[in-house]
Parts: C-alpha cells; structure tokens; sequence
C-alpha cells in the first residue's frame, strides 16, 4: 500500500491510515513495519458467500490530509 500511494513507511503511520471493511468484522488491516495489505481476521468463505458462487470482501483504505 505504502508503494502504491507513493509514500514512505513512517508517512503511513502519520498520516493515519486505515482499512475499513463493510460489516462489524474488520477482515484486513495495514501492517505497520512493512505498509502491505494483511489478514486481521480468519476469512470463511462457505460462512460468508455460502449461496454465492463469486464471493468478494470489499475494503476502503482511508488516508487523513492531502494526497
């Protein structure tokens, strides 16, 4: 994430970066030491797309101040 946006690692943690996922579940979160994109929580398909043949998990990355 941190090479995608064009910012260095200490920049993500001042600027307040976060991932938000629908729902109360939180599936992804942002690893401070590395910038990547990472797992917060086990991810079940057949407990959340049991019906769906496609399943996707969507997530917004918030970034505080300018870009």
């Amino acid at each position: 994430v941190a090479k995608d946006l064009g910012l260095q690692l200490p920049a993500l943690r001042d600027r307040g970066i976060r991932v938000v996922s629908e729902g109360r579940t939180q599936y992804f979160a942002l690893h401070g030491k590395t910038g990547h994109l990472v797992t917060a929580e086990r991810i079940d398909r057949e407990q959340l797309c049991e019906r769906v043949q496609q399943c996707v998990l969507r997530c917004e990355l918030i970034v505080e101040g300018e870009m």
